[in-house]
């Protein structure tokens, strides 16, 4: 397993990391991902260690507080030997302070998802979602605190616009603050638009990229092609999953799919398997976060590591998914002189 630094931090993390939203199944949502119990987890646990990837990605939402449950008893004994990684900021509980970044549920946030994971720290704290209704000043200041009591290591972000980490970032290098090392973002083939601003922000500010859903919300699986029935276990075929996961026309899909069978064909490797190495091959990419719903699946997303793509196949692959930019974007990108593009 290759480690990588954590966009500009010391913290190596491995280029893999298994995501846990598979565990639990506490809610009808999260029953459409996978209901791993602790057996089986410890089991998914074992296998990641034994091939270097000792990073694990849960939430405080994931199946309601349980997938952290989950993954605190699997890692029991061992906790020396994994790195956690978990996120806060969506609704969790009722009352009218129970959602957001606010000091007040931040803190709670926190202390509770340390008592589900069995542990006194957390390698990396994730805000969730942007909290427009929170001062950014409250909102940096908090993770600060929580850092300097040793029950966060790193923090990052997930879902956040370019300017409300860009804003973050400027606050926290002016006050001497911890700043954001990670933004858990969508990327994929079949969902690009991460290059367009988070990525250039990557790059300047050193911020690494985690990536979830790395196979396009399930469609990037090898199951499903032009003209061809959706298989009966794909999560699209459920009314919640679809609804909220990013949405993808079908003739574009088939067409990164048929580059991606030509390529997996040339490199003996797996459809998803291609997919993910040409993630890790990005610019930014600290870790991308794989799911498994058995053993089976998770040995399979295994492989993506230890190879590389060709610089032809790579090419192959950015021309198949390659999709008109909205402006700004491609204005700037007539300006490739004096504003570059990342990945060139």
């Amino acid at each position: 397993m290759e480690y990588r630094q954590l966009g500009g931090s010391g913290f190596k993390v491995p280029a893999l990391t298994l995501g846990t939203g598979t565990f639990g199944g506490g809610t009808e949502f999260f029953k459409e991902w996978g209901t791993s119990d602790v057996a089986e987890a410890s089991r998914l646990i074992d296998i990641c260690l034994e091939n270097g990837l000792n990073m694990f990605d849960s939430a405080d939402i994931y199946s309601n507080g349980l997938a952290e449950e989950i993954l605190g008893q699997a890692i029991k004994g061992r906790r020396d030997d994994v790195l956690i990684s978990t996120k806060g900021t969506f609704r969790f509980g009722e009352g009218p302070n129970s959602v957001g970044s606010s000091r007040w549920h931040l803190i709670r946030a926190v202390e509770n998802s340390l008592k589900r994971l069995g542990t006194d720290y957390i390698d990396l704290y994730q805000l969730h979602g942007f909290d427009a209704m929170t001062p950014v000043e409250e909102v940096v200041g908090t993770l600060d605190d929580l850092v300097r009591a040793g029950k966060i290591r790193y923090i990052g972000v997930s879902n956040f616009s370019g300017w409300h980490l860009m804003k973050s970032l400027a606050h926290a290098e002016k006050f001497g603050l911890t700043k954001y090392v990670a933004n858990q973002t969508y990327y994929s083939l079949i969902g690009r638009e991460y290059e367009w601003e988070l990525m250039p922000l990557g790059v300047d500010q050193k911020v690494g990229a985690v990536v979830w859903s790395p196979l396009g919300w399930g469609r990037l699986t090898g199951k499903l092609r032009r003209n061809q029935p959706r298989p009966e276990t794909s999560r699209l075929n459920h009314k919640l999953s679809s609804s909220m996961g990013p949405q993808v026309d079908d003739e574009y899909l088939y067409k990164v799919v048929d580059a991606l069978d030509e390529v997996a064909a040339e490199t003996s490797k797996t459809v998803p398997q291609v997919a993910l190495n040409w993630l890790l091959q990005r610019p930014t990419v600290s870790s991308v976060i794989i799911g498994a719903r058995n053993e089976e699946q998770l040995r399979q997303n295994l492989g993506a590591v230890g190879w590389n793509l060709t610089t032809d196949q790579v090419a192959k692959l950015d021309t198949a998914s390659e999709k008109p930019k909205i402006y700004p974007y491609w204005h700037q990108a007539g300006f490739d002189e004096r504003n570059p593009f990342p990945t060139k």
